[in-house]
């Protein structure tokens, strides 16, 4: 039972039209499969987090539909 690994807690942690503060991790997750936009850091490890405080908000941009994760200012 000691080999487990820890549980990571990946995953959206904050949803669309939610209020963040600048700092709070808004995805964490392994690779890239939502890209940051507006006002949205990524970490080392490809999390994202809020630069600013704000409302997220979430799009999809370009030919291949990526999805991007915002914070609109309030």
């Amino acid at each position: 039972y000691g080999s487990y690994s820890n549980s990571k807690r990946l995953g959206v942690n904050r949803f669309g039209g939610e209020i963040v503060k600048a700092g709070e991790i808004l995805i964490r997750h392994c690779g890239s499969n939502t890209q940051p936009g507006l006002n949205v850091g990524i970490g080392k490890d490809d999390t994202l987090f809020a630069k600013i405080a704000g409302m997220v908000q979430f799009t999809y941009k370009g030919p291949k539909k990526r999805k991007t994760a915002n914070v609109i200012p309030q």
